[in-house]
């Protein structure tokens, strides 16, 4: 399992994926909204979303766990 994490302290704006949903490297899986700015969070790995721990409008530190990926392959 692969963690995403949060870059920045801030809101989540939105959540694009849910558990279940397939994922490539890099595709923006959450937006995060610090000093009126929208931050994308992308998806560390291709795989599986295990598990999605946050929802909108949650607040969330820097380096929390957002989302947790099952890796493919």
């Amino acid at each position: 399992m692969v963690p995403a994490r949060a870059d920045v302290t801030g809101s989540v704006v939105v959540v694009k994926v849910a558990a279940g949903d397939a994922v490539e490297q890099d595709q923006e899986i959450i937006v995060l909204e610090c000093m009126k700015m929208e931050i994308p969070v992308l998806a560390p790995v291709s795989g599986t979303i295990e598990r999605v721990d946050i929802a909108p409008h949650d607040s969330v530190k820097e380096r929390q766990i957002l989302a947790t990926i099952r890796e493919q392959g």
